[in-house]
């Protein structure tokens, strides 16, 4: 079922929190921003929207390590009823795709409910003081391919949040499969 997260909280602050990741290290999510901002993408390894813009995602990850923009991604759905999601797969998924960002498991959902995370994907960009000015999709295209001049709104607005500081008031929202929580006990 597809979700749309909440508009953009400007100013809200990032959440910290350490996290495994599949490269086998803990990571602490607020020592991977760089000095110009930091982006938080919820993401998973079986959503068709993720699959669809996965490349795009690492392709504008590289393209953002010159802007001192840290990346993360984050995976918080059930692995026990999304066989797909489990950490294994995880490693799997980062592997294929060439991550050169952490892909961290969220398995008792503690980040994704503190974000307030809506779907996969759902991207939080923060600037240098870890301060949201964005929430918005990656990019026009969605799941289709990009033409020739599509806008880039997840990496345009961070080139611009890394020299000043904030994100464009105007930004539409990501779209994605719900985040598949866990049932409450």
């Amino acid at each position: 079922m597809a979700a749309t997260p909440p508009v953009c909280d400007f100013g809200w602050q990032a959440v910290d929190g350490i996290l495994p990741g599949v490269d086998g290290n803990e990571h602490q999510i607020s020592e991977i921003a760089g000095p110009g901002g930091l982006v938080v993408a919820f993401i998973c390894n079986h959503c068709p929207y993720v699959k669809a813009v996965i490349d795009r995602i690492v392709d504008d990850a590289k393209k953002l390590e010159p802007y001192g923009v840290g990346f993360v991604a984050i995976c918080s759905n059930d692995a026990d009823a999304y066989p797909a999601d489990s950490f294994d797969r995880m490693r799997e998924f980062a592997k294929a795709h060439g991550f050169p960002f952490a892909y961290l498991h969220d398995a008792d959902q503690s980040i994704a409910r503190a974000y307030n995370a809506a779907c996969t994907p759902d991207f939080f960009g923060f600037n240098a003081d870890l301060k949201l000015q964005y929430r918005g999709r990656l990019d026009a295209a969605r799941l289709d391919q990009p033409e020739p001049g599509t806008r880039r709104d997840l990496l345009e607005a961070m080139i611009a949040i890394a020299r000043t500081g904030e994100g464009p008031r105007e930004q539409v929202p990501s779209m994605g499969c719900s985040i598949k929580w866990k049932e409450a006990a």
